[in-house]
């Protein structure tokens, strides 16, 4: 095994390995399919189009708009099929944007890879490695296929994709099956798919390939988990069923009294079909879609992707987040957190870079010559930034130094040392990091400084780093030993080296206290290591379970711990599936957040699956509902307060819609029931419906958040988007609205003015009203004089092309007959104008004394 390892080394082939035949493997590819990850169906235009045309409440504006065609009234057909039109295109370019952005996040999921077919090396494509192919791997590959090493020289890969652990292990050759065949663990012969080669070289033969790999294991898991439909979309169609059923029978009560009190059937059944237009809530599936789309775009400009729109208002609704420690909470980037040699200590992140000690500079500057000359693996490359940025000039003064020999790790002797000649001198500089035990082993300490040593050790590793010992030596004479224990060393001191913790990470943990979201960490990592980055973050660290006590529990004791353990510790990929249904089962709302393939299955299973963008893998990002762009933890936190605002706003512009339409509905049934004029026909339902209320569903997208947003427990999930309260505010506000237009209206037939001037009248009075209700619903609490004052540039975008309009209408006889109205004078804009601020000084006190709430 020596020499295949030496002649790997030296870029030759191993005698004895020849690796498959071409025709053999060509043979093995066409029998178990391409070396390929799983992946869902991509989402093709037709698909995604199909979609959207099959959500109810498209279905019913389409419908709409098909009756009117069939009636003969194309103007008021051709206006709503627009608006369907347009509102299944907004909700289209949005799905498939979000496809093409996905597409272009895609890592290489099969890389290439170095084989040996017929003896010779060959560069080939991932996708078409097979079962019993020879690979070559060496620093920097990426494991094409899971396979077992025939040999290896210092091999060490990075498996935190499939594990969560940050820190690389360590490969051996041995004899096949030896330990177990799973991710994790130091010295065993398995080496997996999708993981890194951060040290060394090895040759391995392919044992499994796509979906029988660990990771295809976990990619064709997922298919077998249901996704959570959005609960904002559940509760939307329900309301628009409701709505749309009560306008149906008033529409048909309204025709059949019309047909039988006045006879004229066809004018009952158009006044019922416009009647039912008034009532139909086709304004809904816009809002929801503009809401849910600008909430897309706003958190896209922080770096956020969604995949599903709706999604972004679940997370409003957000009770636990679980999260992934490493590169979730951790920047996955190892850094030297401490020096240390007897009592000196120095930690970078707290000290001045000055005031490093001499003896503490000979410990890094050891530690630095103890690494690779160009260092790859996350741990040496944290020597040599500190080295970098504390010992200036360190690295030209070794200009010349030749690395003459490297002793590798061993199972019974966890150290490496390097060996290196300066070019003036004859003698060897010998450096030496690694285990501190194994450092101990080769400085040969007596006893009592070997438990001063263990002490220290066990102190750091407490505080979540990993501890490494330092140890340097001198060498003379042309031959080095055969061992390493041959060398005389003296110890230098220990160097912890640790994840460090995202900046954004303690502010986004106390937002989530304050806004009521309990945060649970579940890792791969030891639990020492996992409560040190609980306690940086602020997490509340309550019960800690690890992977084998989780193993031990029923389904009932999870139930019994799962509501008092904030940390999961040494969790296998099975177990973090079981940890989000265990809370789903106590009716939770479950965020979770991961990066890598061992997350897959429990961010499909959470309510709420959100991935990270830069390190996350394919099969978590196609698995999850969000994707952050940046990895920010911060990032969940703003998006959790976007959607929190999203439901508010939503709430808002559906309340007013819910209130304009009874003054619409009021209007066009009132002449019905009495046998006056009409009031309203299709031209004046299609300027309030399709330009004033569409539009001011941006009004109320666009408006900010409460002060209260963060600092309230979440909405339970079982709650309906309208309260009982929140719809009788909204009926009793068009109400009012209906009785004081309608009052109107009756007040000009009593004064005897022409038909054409009643209905001016009362139309401006009913769109200055509106424009009152916008106004009013504007904040749930917030007073009119503050709410004006509020920014939002929208309001002012929407309420003066629209006064703007109105005014063109009213004042230029060509619109006007178009309208049916007669002309305005001054007291009659005088009445209008008094009746739209009596509905803001009115409804704005009456909110006031009421102090509606958002639903939660």
């Amino acid at each position: 095994m020596a020499a295949v390892a030496k002649d790997i080394a030296m870029g030759t082939e191993p005698a004895a390995v020849m690796g498959l035949s071409e025709a053999e493997a060509a043979s093995r590819l066409r029998a178990e399919g391409a070396n390929e990850l799983p992946r869902p169906d991509r989402r093709t235009l037709l698909r995604i189009v199909l979609e959207v045309v099959r959500e109810p409440m498209f279905g019913l504006l389409i419908g709409a708009g098909i009756i009117y065609l069939l009636l003969g009234d194309l103007g008021e057909a051709l206006i709503l099929l627009a608006f369907a039109t347009v509102s299944v295109a907004i909700t289209i370019v949005q799905e498939t944007r979000s496809e093409r952005v996905l597409e272009a996040l895609r890592d290489l999921t099969s890389p290439r890879a170095l084989v040996l077919r017929d003896g010779v090396r060959k560069r080939i494509p991932g996708r078409e490695v097979v079962r019993g192919d020879i690979i070559v791997l060496a620093e920097g590959d990426r494991v094409p296929a899971d396979a077992v090493l025939i040999s290896a020289q210092d091999l060490l890969t990075d498996e935190s994709l499939l594990t969560g652990e940050s820190v690389p292990v360590r490969k051996t050759a041995a004899a096949l099956g030896i330990g177990p065949r799973r991710p994790g663990g130091d010295d065993l012969p398995f080496v997996f798919s999708g993981t890194l080669v951060v040290g060394g070289h090895a040759l391995a033969e392919v044992a499994a390939t796509g979906s029988r790999s660990e990771i295809g294991k976990i990619g064709s898991a997922l298919r077998t988990i249901e996704t959570e439909p959005p609960l904002l979309r559940e509760q939307t169609r329900r309301l628009v069923q409701i709505v749309a059923t009560v306008g149906i029978g008033v529409s048909v009560v309204a025709v059949l009294l019309y047909g039988l009190l006045r006879g004229s059937w066809l004018d009952g059944l158009l006044g019922g079909v416009a009647l039912s237009m008034a009532m139909l809530p086709e304004e809904f599936p816009l809002i929801l879609t503009v809401f849910m789309v600008m909430g897309a775009w706003r958190i896209s400009q922080a770096r956020v992707l969604t995949r599903r729109a709706a999604t972004i208002e679940t997370l409003g609704a957000a009770t636990v987040l679980c999260t992934d420690k490493t590169g979730t909470l951790t920047q996955n980037q190892m850094s030297v957190a401490e020096l240390r040699s007897g009592a000196e200590v120095f930690r970078p992140s707290e000290a001045d870079d000055r005031a490093l000690p001499d003896t503490l500079r000979g410990l890094l500057d050891y530690g630095i010559l103890a690494c690779a000359p160009k260092p790859f693996d996350p741990m040496e490359k944290a020597f040599y930034d500190l080295g970098k940025r504390i010992l200036p000039g360190s690295q030209q003064r070794r200009d010349g130094w030749r690395l003459t020999h490297s002793y590798g790790l061993r199972p019974n002797l966890l150290a490496l040392v390097q060996v290196w000649q300066r070019p003036d001198r004859a003698t060897y500089v010998v450096a030496a990091k690694g285990a501190p035990e194994a450092i101990a082993q080769l400085c040969r300490l007596d006893p009592d400084a070997l438990a001063t040593l263990q002490r220290t050790a066990d102190e750091m590793a407490s505080q979540g780093m990993r501890v490494l010992g330092v140890a340097r030596s001198d060498h003379e004479g042309p031959d080095l030993p055969q061992s390493q224990r041959d060398f005389s060393f003296a110890f230098l001191g220990l160097v912890g080296l640790a994840d460090p913790l995202r900046p954004t990470v303690p502010d986004a943990m106390r937002d989530c206290r304050s806004a009521g979201i309990r945060v649970v960490m579940i890792t791969g990592d030891y639990p020492a290591t996992a409560r040190a980055i609980a306690r940086q973050a602020g997490l509340d660290i309550g019960e800690v379970v690890t992977g084998e006590t989780l193993e031990r529990m029923s389904a009932e004791d999870l139930a019994a711990h799962i509501g008092s353990a904030n940390i999961f510790a040494r969790i296998m990929p099975e177990q973090k599936l079981r940890i989000v249904n265990a809370l789903k089962a106590k009716g939770e709302v479950v965020a979770m957040t991961g990066d890598g393939v061992n997350d897959a299955p429990s961010l499909k299973s959470a309510h709420i699956g959100i991935a990270m963008g830069t390190r996350g893998t394919d099969v978590a990002r196609e698995a999850s509902a969000i994707v952050l762009l940046d990895d920010d933890f911060g990032s969940i936190v703003r998006t959790i307060r976007l959607g929190r605002r999203i439901y508010d706003n939503l709430q808002k512009a559906m309340s007013y819609i819910l209130a304009v339409h009874v003054p619409i509905a009021g209007l066009s049934l009132l002449p019905l029931l009495f046998g006056w004029p009409l009031i309203l026909g299709p031209v004046h339902i299609a300027f309030i419906e399709m330009v004033i209320d569409p539009v001011c569903s941006i009004v109320f997208e666009a408006e900010g958040e409460e002060v209260n947003i963060m600092r309230r427990p979440p909405r339970r999930r079982d709650r309906p988007i309208f309260t009982g309260a929140l719809v009788g505010w909204s009926l009793f506000q068009g109400a009012f609205v209906f009785l004081l237009v309608a009052a109107i209206f009756v007040a000009s037939l009593l004064e005897g003015l022409p038909e054409p001037d009643g209905r001016a009248i009362t139309f401006v009075s009913l769109v200055l009203t509106n424009i009152g209700l916008i106004l009013v619903n504007r904040s749930h609490s917030a007073s009119i004089a503050t709410a004006l004052w509020r920014p939002n540039p929208a309001l002012w975008r929407v309420l003066i092309p629209a006064i703007a309009l109105l005014a063109l209408i009213v004042a230029w006889p060509p619109s006007r007959a178009l309208f049916h109205f007669g002309p305005l004078h001054g007291d009659d804009l005088a009445v209008c104008l008094g009746a739209g601020a009596a509905v803001l000084v009115i409804l704005d006190a009456l909110k006031r004394l009421r102090r509606p709430r958002p639903a939660h």
